[in-house]
């Protein structure tokens, strides 16, 4: 049997996924894939004059990447996708070797929104970064880090010790979160000799760390006929892995320089984007501008450019749940493998508006892809993304979309096996217009 065109592209997201446990995996793994079809990375202390062809720029958690056209004009409009690096999860805090009543411990803080109960008794990994003692000039070097074994547990209390747990968990963020992973005493230094020596580093070399946990259960598919996917960090690697996809197309693919598509993924969206690498910070005005002026651009082409640019904030959205209907607003019911969703708001949790759709729909239409509108329950708080930061910051038209799917910031999510796909080929068609 010749496997469905989806099947692939899902494939293909799946090992993306795995080889990308935390925020700086996520733009190693892009800019892997960016180098392989021809781009080339930027430095910002480089000169970028005549820069032209894929271009990308990474920082920490966030990659900035884009396509000049042979033949495009510095006023030539942009079509961005904005997405975010990072999913909520346990970090490691600077002092972390603890331990109570005979176990040793590591302590832990938790990012962004994590249902906790979904941490629990589940096999944890470690991931991050580690900034090392660099040369002479002091700069640091960073070196990643990925243990993709079983080293740590959240352990629950067993139902004998609390007959009320069916009646609702109450965790404790600081007492009960605490994952066990060895017998004994704790001593100072222990992660930190284990960390260095997976990473090949000496551990008086590492002078800080952004490390965090994640399940190491790989990613795979679900279901009667294997039409749902589940794994970590669909939210939102499904939308980075997209966005790559549709940009290396677009490279290959543009035959007229009407637009410079662009892949913006932020880190730190799950806490609010306010950080250097983030959606509130100027990385994407500062790179946008800087390649305009690479070509040769003038402010008054860089105020053309924007003037034309239009945005897509492709991040995971909402699917109806069978069992919490009514958390749900009656009419508008995402279900997974119908297509990606167009979320609003009329109070600007969205930036999504009636020019918006219509840019995206028409991008849906030509790519033979199908959509479904969102809106939440008005009694139920509403989600927000990227997508309003980055229409305030450059005042571009922007909609806000993403792949419906249920768990949402659990320690494991569900999507359906169509909609990555879905999803890739409608950044294609937004980027290239074509």
């Amino acid at each position: 049997m010749t496997p469905a065109p989806h099947r692939s592209h899902t494939d293909d997201l799946l090992a993306f996924i795995a080889a990308s446990p935390s925020p700086y995996h996520v733009v190693a793994s892009a800019a892997q894939r960016l180098e392989k079809a021809g781009f080339r990375e930027l430095l910002g202390t480089d000169d970028w004059t005549g820069a032209t062809g894929g271009c990308f720029v990474s920082r920490a958690g966030a990659l900035i990447a884009w396509y000049v056209p042979e033949g495009a004009s510095a006023h030539t409009p942009f079509r961005i996708v904005g997405t975010h690096s990072d999913s909520p999860n346990l970090r490691i805090k600077p002092a972390p070797d603890t331990g109570s009543s005979g176990w040793r411990q590591i302590g832990v803080e938790i990012y962004g929104g994590v249902p906790l109960n979904t941490w629990l008794d589940r096999d944890l990994g470690i991931s991050g970064r580690l900034a090392l003692r660099g040369g002479p000039d002091g700069t640091p070097r960073s070196r990643l880090v990925q243990i993709d074994e079983p080293l740590l547990r959240v352990p629950q209390l067993a139902i004998h010790l609390d007959r009320t747990v069916n009646d609702g968990v109450a965790l404790d963020r600081q007492r009960h979160i605490a994952p066990i992973w060895a017998l004994g005493d704790p001593r100072e230094g222990e992660l930190l000799r284990l960390v260095a020596a997976a990473a090949g580093e000496d551990p008086a070399d590492v002078l800080g760390w952004d490390l965090m946990l994640h399940d190491v259960q790989p990613p795979g598919y679900l279901g009667a006929e294997r039409e749902f996917v589940v794994a970590s960090r669909l939210d939102n690697q499904v939308s980075v892995h997209a966005g790559v996809t549709a940009l290396v197309d677009a490279a290959t693919g543009v035959t007229e320089p009407s637009f410079v598509p662009v892949l913006a993924a932020f880190d730190h969206e799950e806490v609010g984007s306010g950080s250097e690498t983030g959606a509130q910070s100027p990385l994407l005005e500062r790179v946008l501008s800087r390649s305009v002026a690479a070509r040769g651009g003038s402010d008054e082409d860089w105020s053309r450019a924007l003037s034309g640019a239009f945005c897509v904030s492709a991040d995971m959205a909402h699917a109806v749940h069978p069992n919490y209907a009514e958390r749900h607003d009656p009419d508008h019911r995402p279900l997974p493998n119908c297509g990606p969703t167009v979320k609003v708001n009329v109070n600007q949790r969205y930036a999504t508006d009636s020019t918006g759709i219509a840019m995206f729909t028409a991008a849906c239409e030509r790519a033979g892809a199908p959509w479904q509108p969102f809106v939440s329950n008005n009694a139920m708080p509403c989600g927000t993304s990227i997508g309003p930061l980055t229409a305030a910051r450059l005042g571009v038209t922007t909609v806000d979309v993403g792949v419906p799917g249920l768990s949402m910031h659990s320690a494991r999510e569900l999507c359906g096996v169509k909609d990555p796909a879905y999803l890739a080929a409608i950044l294609g068609a937004v980027m290239t217009g074509n």
